[in-house]
């Protein structure tokens, strides 16, 4: 029952990651943690998130935009394997309690400023980059703070998603890598390989359909409100 219920979840992650433009992570990362200890949920969600992006490169066979994946996609990379590391010298309980108040910023600040964005720059793309990677190396989701950065480019939304994907294959890569090394990947985390690669594609097919006929900011909100919730109760589990 509970790998049925968890697949499920992740099914649900993975459609509204791919409407949202945030990727899966702000809620599998949350979700995994329910049914893991943090460190292996991190190693989850990491795995998770390479079977969702290697979905969506091939479902979004859109333009690229090489600026993005140059000044955003490689200090992402940077910041990741950086991030991921200072987690094996960090106290779980503390990275949780940080994840959880993180999604409740992000959550709360994207729906009090929807309309807001960055300036595109280089600068901004940059910083980016290194900041939501190390967020993503350090507590398993920095999709939002990515998205955010991405928006400021007013990219189309079929090539926003492919972009993020891109970068997002080169983030998850690296720190499964680094999550590999410290233990993070255990029996347990790759028992789930299977579900977790029938939820990526399935959900990705799905939310890529959904995007297609429905507007964006509908589901968008959704999205944050459901991260919302799940900041509120990640935090709470923590404390």
């Amino acid at each position: 029952m509970d790998h049925l219920l968890f697949f499920a979840l992740l099914l649900v992650a993975e459609v509204l990651g791919t409407i949202g433009g945030f990727g899966s992570s702000m809620l599998a990362m949350p979700l995994a943690a329910f049914f893991l200890p943090f460190d292996q949920a991190l190693g989850l969600t990491a795995l998770f998130h390479v079977f969702s992006n290697a979905a969506k490169i091939f479902l979004f066979r859109q333009e690229v935009s090489r600026y993005l994946l140059l000044w955003l996609g490689i200090p992402a990379v940077v910041g990741v394997l950086v991030g991921a590391r200072l987690t094996f010298f960090m106290e779980p309980r503390s990275l949780m309690l940080a994840l959880g108040v993180l999604l409740m910023f992000l959550a709360t600040t994207l729906l009090l400023k929807r309309n807001w964005r960055l300036q595109a720059n280089r600068r901004n793309a940059l910083l980016g980059g290194l900041l939501s990677g190390s967020v993503a190396g350090l507590a398993g989701t920095g999709g939002a703070i990515r998205g955010v950065t991405l928006a400021a480019f007013d990219l189309e939304k079929m090539v926003f998603v492919s972009t993020s994907a891109w970068i997002d294959m080169g983030v998850d890569l690296s720190r499964s890598m680094v999550y590999a090394s410290q233990g993070f990947i255990t029996g347990s985390v790759l028992a789930h390989l299977p579900a977790m690669a029938i939820a990526s594609i399935a959900g990705s097919w799905i939310g890529k359909r959904i995007l297609e006929r429905i507007p964006q900011e509908r589901f968008k909100l959704i999205v944050l409100v459901l991260v919302l919730v799940m900041g509120v109760i990640t935090t709470a589990q923590a404390l």
